[in-house]
């Protein structure tokens, strides 16, 4: 992975609990892990935006009742089991 120093303006009291809390040798690396963390959950969100309306409530209709109910009916009726061929 390459790196690339950049400059980034924060308040100094950011500065000072960041150091506080990590040290100031492992500013870098924390802001880096918190950077990746919201990148990542904001991409979840763009996708989660981007997939509204796919469910269809008519393409699954044992679901009408609430999903936790159509699991607890399929736990009841046991196992499912994989058949292979050879």
């Amino acid at each position: 992975m390459t790196t690339k120093r950049t400059h980034v303006v924060l308040s100094g009291q950011l500065v000072q609990d960041i150091d506080r809390l990590v040290g100031t040798r492992q500013r870098s690396s924390f802001l880096t892990e918190a950077a990746e963390k919201e990148l990542m959950r904001r991409r979840q969100m763009e996708a989660l935006k981007a997939a509204a309306g796919a469910w269809k409530d008519k393409d699954h209709p044992e679901l009408k009742q609430g999903s936790a109910k159509w699991v607890r009916k399929l736990r009841q009726e046991g196992p499912i089991t994989l058949k292979t061929s050879r």
